[in-house]
């Protein structure tokens, strides 16, 4: 999840509360994190102004933080992280108080999902995102073919992560990771991500200056964290190097190889919006295994198309979800929602990904049908 990569300061704010790991839906595994955890909030929950903390004030003392580095170096190399490596990273590393303040945010204000998609997914950047799919078909191809991943997921998602690569982030990654390593709210966590990001510095001969990322130090246009890169990394390019700051064939085919891995079914979609029967219980909704159904099983519970047409009877098993709790819009969600979920456990954030999926590839279907 792995934290922000929107390309204004609400979008980042929206996501820092929807983020990776970070919503109150039950996580359906416990995958290598794309992005941090943090603390959860209600559900769809956003913050609209950060807290004002700083170590300075809660926490350690940062006049501590260059003897704290001297430990992390120490640890890494332990590790397997050569002394070069440890020189370049550490050179010119410094304290990031804005990450402090970051990850100690709260939400404060609750916000629909109808205000959230409203927001994040826009018709110019539907647009944006059909125009790319067009752009890049030749690329995407091969991957798709291969990882069995539609190509409008993975533009979805690099649209949603980094508005198409334009935002990716300014932090020094090294920098960030220590500061909140030091915090020691999460220690082990970031200390462990720090690692995997020295460790990409040493295989992949990456200078500290060009690993960039969001304030908790996920990187590149599908912000990856450390850890995400070093497991799901791909070279798209054939270059024998990863680089997911500046290669549209790297992004695509590692995003694609983060979803393939964590159990992406192809030729299945990842849900739609469903009306619910007036007597529906609510504890039914959920994404627990023992809450998954038939499609057919939800249709004889009176669950319907929110056009009021009958669902097909089906055997492929499906979930039901509130993302707004009740009363609310609601979902009908399969095995590649809960896949989604994987890289960012928000509910808002996976419906906003299946929701643009299916909005860039209406046009495409659309052209074919027209071609045929």
């Amino acid at each position: 999840m792995k934290l922000t990569s929107l390309g204004s300061i609400i979008f980042s704010l929206i996501l820092a509360g929807c983020a990776a790991k970070n919503s109150a839906a039950p996580a359906p595994e416990a995958p290598v994190p794309a992005k941090p955890a943090a603390p959860a909030p209600a559900q769809g929950g956003f913050l609209q102004q950060p807290a004002k903390a700083t170590l300075a004030t809660t926490g350690r003392d940062p006049a501590q933080f260059p003897a704290y580095v001297e430990q992390l170096k120490a640890q890494a190399s332990r590790q397997g992280i050569d002394p070069a490596t440890l020189t370049a990273a550490f050179a010119d590393v410094h304290f990031v108080d804005r990450a402090i303040v970051s990850d100690r945010n709260q939400p404060e204000q609750k916000i629909t999902l109808s205000d959230y998609l409203a927001k994040v997914m826009p018709d110019k950047k539907i647009q944006q995102g059909r125009d790319n799919l067009q752009r890049y078909q030749g690329q995407l191809m091969p991957i798709s073919q291969q990882s069995g991943v539609p190509s409008q997921y993975i533009i979805a998602l690099w649209a949603m992560e980094s508005s198409f690569g334009k935002i990716q982030g300014r932090e020094e990654v090294i920098s960030a990771l220590s500061t909140l390593a030091f915090e020691g709210r999460r220690e082990a966590f970031f200390t462990n991500e720090l690692i995997a990001a020295l460790r990409i510095m040493q295989q992949q001969q990456i200078a500290p200056d060009e690993m960039k990322g969001s304030w908790a130090g996920a990187m590149g246009q599908n912000q990856f964290m450390p850890s995400s890169f070093l497991r799901y990394g791909k070279d798209g390019d054939g270059d024998g190097n990863i680089d997911i700051w500046n290669s549209v064939d790297d992004v695509f085919a590692s995003t694609a190889n983060y979803l393939a891995q964590e159990g992406w079914k192809p030729g299945e979609s990842w849900g739609r919006e469903v009306v619910l029967p007036v007597d529906f219980t609510p504890e039914l909704a959920g994404l627990k295994e023992a809450q998954a159904k038939t499609v057919g099983e939800w249709q004889k519970l009176g669950v319907r198309l929110n056009s009021d047409s009958a669902l097909p009877d089906s055997s492929q098993r499906a979930w039901i979800i509130l993302p707004d709790d009740v009363p609310g819009r609601a979902f009908m969600v399969y095995d590649n929602f809960r896949t989604i979920m994987h890289w960012n456990r928000s509910y808002y954030f996976a419906i906003s990904i299946g929701m643009m999926a299916d909005a860039i590839a209406q046009q495409q279907t659309a052209q074919t049908s027209a071609a045929q």
